[in-house]
């Protein structure tokens, strides 16, 4: 899977790098972790997203299985594959990620049931009608948490409440029927209705780089908390940017996070080298990323173990990334630990270094 040349420069770059980190306390270069399975020394779990289509090439599912003990559908668990618009359900793809995690003996994790931005014909042809809009939600619910019930071990039940802005909840056809808070509260409910004992999250992004957006999500979560909603866990996508995630904010985000006592999921880790990198500088790019990654995944260990609930990446390789796609318009960037060729980069050298405690 790898040449020698090209491992012994990356493990050349990575230790020149630890030195300069550890000088001071470490005399001497610090130990190299080259291409160790990082699910081998984590003493956390670690996921990575993966698509069905992935699923029938051996280079992905070996690469993924040698690294990863998690996994998160990307968007097959999700509303807009699942709900047909005659009020169907479709689970063929979700019911084959499901048994791949478990012929492998990989944790499921699911999401998302409840996202403002999908709302999907069939429930717009019940928008504004009561009860049977209240019911349908319900059933949805209902029918895809209990269907993975006993295998996945956690549900992101509620996506990315909180605007753009920083100040405000999405306004949604969910929260036009049910209520703004109401909605959320009853996905709560009826998620743990569907499976008892899934642990279940409230997830969202922009948690880092946007002190009055995380002031916000964390006054939501209290408000929820208060009104009986049965939340398990705060999950921080860590979506971060180079252009924008200064030092330090990772470390105060999960402070705050943490606070409710509740388990966190780094649930969606990719960091940009930003809209407009230099990529004749890239090694020192991949050297901030990396120091990015330490300083999140430090702060996700120094938190107490029952509060570490799973460290989760946004896709397998580079080539892999939402970052290149449509949505993300970057088509050359870099946000993962592993290259376009599954090699280790200087982030998967500070995953392995934080995360093996």
């Amino acid at each position: 899977m790898q040449r020698l040349t090209r491992r012994s420069a990356i493990a050349s770059a990575l230790a020149l790098s630890a030195c300069g980190q550890r000088a001071q306390s470490q005399p001497g270069p610090a130990p190299v972790i080259d291409d160790v399975p990082l699910k081998s020394i984590a003493s956390t779990p670690v996921g990575a997203c993966v698509q069905h289509a992935q699923l029938s090439d051996p280079a992905f599912t070996d690469l993924f299985l040698r690294h990863y003990s998690q996994l998160t559908p990307e968007w097959e668990m999700k509303m807009e594959y699942i709900l047909q618009d005659d009020g169907g359900f479709r689970f063929d793809r979700p019911d084959a990620i499901a048994a791949f995690a478990r012929r492998n003996g990989v944790r499921l994790y699911g999401t998302t049931l409840v996202w403002y931005a999908q709302e999907m014909p069939a429930f717009q042809k019940l928008d504004g009608r009561g009860k049977p809009f209240a019911d349908a939600y319900r059933n949805y619910i209902l029918a895809v948490a209990g269907r993975y019930r006993g295998q996945a071990v956690g549900w992101d039940v509620v996506n990315e409440a909180v605007a753009d802005n920083g100040r405000e909840l999405r306004q949604s056809i969910w929260t036009r029927n049910l209520g703004v808070d109401e909605h959320m509260v009853l996905a709560f409910h009826h998620a743990k209705e569907a499976d008892p004992n899934a642990v279940l999250f409230i997830n969202e992004y922009h948690l880092e780089d946007n002190p009055e957006k995380r002031a916000t999500f964390m006054r939501l979560v209290e408000r929820l908390l208060k009104a009986g909603a049965p939340i398990g866990g705060i999950g921080t996508q860590s979506h971060l940017d180079l252009d924008s995630t200064r030092p330090g904010l990772c470390r105060a985000a999960m402070r705050d996070l943490a606070s409710f006592g509740l388990p966190i999921h780094v649930s969606e880790l990719d960091i940009s080298l930003g809209e407009r990198p230099n990529f004749s500088r890239l090694p020192e790019l991949l050297q901030r990323q990396a120091d990015l990654t330490r300083e999140l995944a430090q702060a996700y260990m120094d938190l107490p173990p029952q509060q570490r609930f799973a460290f989760t990446v946004w896709g397998l390789r580079d080539q892999d990334s939402w970052l290149r796609g449509d949505s993300g318009k970057r088509p050359k960037d870099q946000g993962l630990p592993l290259n376009d060729a599954g090699q280790p980069k200087p982030m998967f050298q500070a995953l392995a270094e934080v995360l093996s405690g």
